[in-house]
């Protein structure tokens, strides 16, 4: 399965993990209703809200199947 990096879009973050909404909506990052998901990136989206992409990412990621 693939992995989420800084470079994916919010969007395809919302398909690659299903828990990814409650990831993103329990540090204050509301894209998932937001026109912007489909071409903003977790790394943009990171800068304007500003949280720590390395800890986000990890929290992403958990639980994806390698």
């Amino acid at each position: 399965m693939a992995k989420i990096t800084k470079d994916t879009l919010i969007a395809d973050c919302l398909k690659i993990n299903p828990n990814s909404a409650e990831i993103l909506q329990a540090v204050g990052m509301h894209c998932i209703g937001c026109a912007l998901a489909h071409g903003e990136t977790i790394e943009q989206a990171v800068m304007v809200h500003d949280n720590d992409l390395d800890a986000l990412l990890a929290k992403l990621n958990e639980g994806i199947e390698d």
